[in-house]
């Protein structure tokens, strides 16, 4: 599917036009939602967000699969710790098993699903870095019938270096639908025991 809804940009420099338009154009698997939204204020000179829902029962709707954020950043300044003028952040979170949740390595191979999702794909990038948490939760009260829960979520960020932005956007998907138990190949394909409601 492609990125649905617009925000901009109104009045932008061209250069930053050009890699929001591909951005926008992405096409990526029908097991995402995506939309685009607001971007954050005050972070860069320019930037344009998407949102992504894996498998959502309903538009627009938390889905019990995951979701994620992916946003450019563009600051023709160059700020030194990004290394040139763009840098994308993006954020990645789905619901588990409690086992799997409980897996030591888990943050290991979330990361590396990342930096695998580049590679597959061959978007250059540098000066990544972020973090990726495991949670596991007990319900209790009105909330013990939810019993345990897991969840893992990755906050990320790098430079992106020469070549189509689009690779990117297809790599943040890919992780997005690795994490929600979707590997490369399942489009259309049911999951069984991958819907896990959300805790709350």
């Amino acid at each position: 599917m492609v990125v649905t809804g617009t925000h901009g940009p109104s009045g932008g420099s061209s250069v930053f036009e050009q890699a929001a338009n591909v951005v926008r154009g992405t096409r990526l698997r029908d097991d995402l939602y995506v939309r685009e939204i607001p971007a954050p204020g005050g972070v860069a000179h320019e930037a344009i967000a998407l949102a992504a829902d894996i498998r959502p029962d309903v538009a627009g709707e938390d889905s019990a699969y995951g979701n994620g954020r992916f946003i450019l950043l563009y600051d023709p300044s160059v700020p030194e710790a990004w290394g040139g003028p763009f840098r994308i952040v993006c954020f990645a979170q789905a619901p588990l098993e409690t086992e799997i949740g409980s897996d030591p390595l888990l943050a290991e191979v979330a990361w590396s699903w990342l930096t695998d999702a580049l590679g597959s794909r061959r978007a250059e990038y540098h000066s990544a870095s972020g973090t990726a948490t495991k949670s596991l939760s007990t319900g209790f009260g009105e909330l013990a019938a939810e019993g345990n829960g897991a969840q893992i979520e990755l906050r990320a960020s790098w430079t992106p270096g020469a070549g189509d932005l689009s690779k990117h956007v297809e790599a943040w998907a890919e992780l997005l639908c690795m994490l929600g138990g979707l590997p490369p190949g399942s489009e259309n394909v049911a999951v069984f025991g991958a819907k896990r409601g959300p805790r709350g």
